[in-house]
């Protein structure tokens, strides 16, 4: 299947920005940044969005913040606010991991200072043969915000997101966040079997989820692999990766870069190009010059560590540099943070990232061209 003729990539809108030349591992104008939670609790305008909102009617029965991702004004213009506020490079839709699963018919909510819940958690066999399959009429809610974003955004590229199979299905097994995701790797050891189905079964939902975002406008894709750093290596490419793999594959025919997150996974990094990531997304532990040198010729995003938001201006500026330094060793570098922005975060901070990024590297890339043309009155290779 091709995109349809008005998909900004079809249409060439977003074709040539930053963040997708990047992704490609081609010279951008600047290097590119966005952040992770970039859109909600950081930011008054979201807040006021959804103090102003709290008690409308209407909405999903699950409420809350999945009634405002089945918005499709409201989450479209809470995907904008940090695009309009920081000058970010890219927006992420607005929505969580779970939503797939509530549409699949799957009862959560999201409980406040703690996360999706789920009354019901899924630990044996016939708890995943009962799981829902999910039609993907039921996501023309998200089609729809998709569709509202982008006719916003212009040159500004949408990113899609899904969560991995294995950090949905801990939440699926633990029935809720977990420290250790212990439950969830339990199962992985005693019923290897049911295990897999509901891999197999998240992986379904989340590719679903994830093509449906692509199809109705965005430019790129991300996986979020929250949990996968739990794991030990053999685990993860015995029982993880080809259902990951899956995930991404949900995609095939699409023209768009998939780019892998996960927390923690420095141990099988170089095993995630085989697994269908184009980009590879780091959080903070490790410097972005070391995990070049393990996937030479990979793009990479990261690796702001969010730790150092609260800090002083000259901790900041000192700290973004490095990294954008250390990016220099990989094929392509889009500045992001190692994990999501910590909701007491000064959005200040944050545009102010952007504006040294885009300024550091802007003069970065022109000295780069202007080295690279040939001298006035020179002989270039087309001159014969």
């Amino acid at each position: 299947m091709t995109l349809p003729e008005n998909h900004p990539l079809a249409s060439g809108r977003t074709s040539d920005a930053p963040l997708l030349r990047a992704y490609r591992g081609e010279l951008p104008q600047h290097t590119p940044v966005w952040f992770m939670r970039q859109a909600g609790r950081s930011l008054p305008e979201y807040r006021a969005l959804r103090a102003q909102h709290a008690d409308a009617p209407g909405g999903h029965p699950a409420g809350g913040m999945l009634a405002a991702c089945l918005d499709p004004e409201l989450a479209a213009e809470i995907t904008l606010q940090p695009v309009r506020r920081h000058g970010v490079d890219a927006a992420i839709f607005f929505s969580d991991i779970v939503v797939p699963v509530l549409l699949a018919g799957v009862d959560v909510s999201i409980v406040a200072g703690r996360g999706p819940v789920f009354d019901s958690p899924v630990r044996t066999a016939s708890d995943v043969a009962a799981l829902p399959e999910l039609d993907p009429q039921a996501l023309a809610p998200i089609r729809e915000a998709v569709a509202r974003t982008v006719a916003e955004l212009g040159s500004t590229p949408l990113i899609a997101f899904a969560g991995a199979p294995f950090t949905l299905a801990s939440y699926l097994v633990e029935g809720g966040p977990s420290k250790d995701q212990m439950r969830a790797r339990a199962m992985a050891m005693a019923e290897p079997a049911a295990f897999a189905d509901l891999l197999a079964w998240c992986a379904r939902v989340s590719g679903t989820f994830l093509r449906a975002q692509v199809e109705a406008g965005a430019s790129a894709a991300q996986v979020f692999d929250s949990w996968g750093g739990s794991l030990s290596r053999r685990v993860w490419l015995e029982q993880v990766a080809p259902h990951t793999a899956r995930t991404f594959g949900a995609l095939d025919g699409l023209p768009v870069p998939k780019v892998h997150f996960g927390l923690g996974m420095a141990g099988v990094v170089d095993e995630l190009p085989r697994h269908g990531a184009d980009v590879i997304g780091v959080d903070w532990r490790t410097p972005l010059d070391e995990v070049a040198a393990v996937v030479p010729g990979w793009p990479l995003q990261g690796n702001i560590d969010p730790a150092v938001l609260g800090a002083d201006d000259d901790v900041v500026r000192a700290h973004v540099l490095d990294v954008l330094e250390r990016g220099r060793a990989a094929a392509g570098h889009v500045v992001n943070l190692g994990h999501g922005v910590p909701p007491e975060t000064d959005p200040d901070v944050l545009t102010r990232i952007v504006e040294l990024v885009h300024t550091e590297t802007t003069l970065s890339a022109a000295a780069s061209l202007s080295a690279a043309a040939p001298a006035r009155g020179a002989k270039g290779p087309a001159d014969g």
